[in-house]
């Protein structure tokens, strides 16, 4: 490994050294905790159920491991081990650069923590971060592909860098349309993006929670909406927070792909189900993408050296 307070962006990253937290399970209620230990090169993102026995326990972060998308994304393995509620640990990892590491989780959910990916922003940083001796395999989009389900649209298509642009349309006064476009470059995410948090609508606590979803939700670990108040004392954290935090899930879902994508994301009235879905469109079509090598030299993250193409 290379320790270096300069992120690398070309080398491959994990963390420094372990570290941990737990929580509430926004769906289940339940205490839930989780441990971030740091992973060989090429390892990727698996989760390890630790309340479980045998090597059915590990789940790899990957879209093809994806077994549920109602209000979070849920993963499992062929065992019928689940973890659910990654996106927001997810999106931390992408947005800090971490490319290799094992969660380990007792329970069967991530805890919601604030609602947002700051704390798991927070523990990373605690925790540090290293670059390994190995370049970073990202993907490229090399032509657009789109997907369109009810009148709500998902495409990528070629870009420098990762680019997310996203429009939301609630029947909502608390909320509207709203739009944004944001380059995650440079501490973008920790800076515009990390902070917000996910939302519901007061009027639908009662039927989610006979579903069996929503049960340690709260005013701490939510935003909620009741007509055109904001329930929450302290109000929003930003005047759009609920497309900020639709980005925010976008970049979580779009780290199942395996790998960093290069390319620009464009979501109207997506959710998680669109986003693993354009991911696995992208797949699907091998003339639409590419695996590509980071150089190995050190570099700003504003900027980025031209990559070079591998099988």
């Amino acid at each position: 490994m290379i320790s270096s307070p300069e992120t690398q962006s070309g080398l491959q990253h994990t963390l420094k050294s372990e570290i941990g937290c737990s929580g509430t399970g926004l769906h289940t209620g339940e205490t839930v905790s989780i441990l971030l230990k740091p992973a060989a090169v090429n390892t990727g993102i698996v989760f390890r159920r630790t309340d479980q026995i045998g090597n059915g326990a590990e789940i790899r972060a990957l879209v093809e491991n994806v077994v549920e998308a109602t209000l979070c994304t849920t993963l499992g393995n062929e065992d019928g081990i689940n973890v659910a509620t990654v996106e927001h640990l997810l999106a931390a990892l992408a947005g800090c650069l971490i490319d290799n590491v094992i969660v380990e989780v007792k329970g069967s959910e991530i805890p919601i923590m604030d609602g947002s990916a700051e704390p798991f922003v927070f523990l990373i940083e605690c925790a540090g971060i290293v670059a390994q001796d190995a370049p970073r395999r990202i993907i490229e989009v090399l032509k657009r592909v789109d997907v369109e389900i009810d009148g709500r649209e998902v495409s990528l298509s070629p870009g420098y860098g990762f680019s997310v642009g996203f429009e939301i349309d609630f029947d909502s006064d608390a909320i509207g349309r709203q739009d944004m476009n944001v380059r995650l470059v440079n501490g973008t995410f920790k800076g515009e993006i990390s902070r917000a948090r996910t939302f519901g609508f007061a009027e639908e606590v009662d039927q989610l929670r006979r579903m069996g979803l929503a049960l340690g939700g709260t005013l701490d670990n939510a935003v909620v909406v009741s007509g055109s108040e904001i329930l929450n004392d302290e109000g929003l954290r930003y005047e759009d927070e609920f497309v900020r935090h639709k980005i925010l899930d976008c970049v979580g879902d779009l780290y199942l792909a395996g790998a960093p994508i290069s390319g620009h994301f464009q979501g109207y009235r997506s959710g998680h189900a669109m986003n693993h879905e354009i991911v696995r469109a992208l797949f699907a079509d091998p003339t639409a993408w590419r695996y590509t090598e980071m150089p190995m030299a050190v570099e700003p993250l504003i900027e980025r050296a031209p990559i070079a193409a591998t099988a």
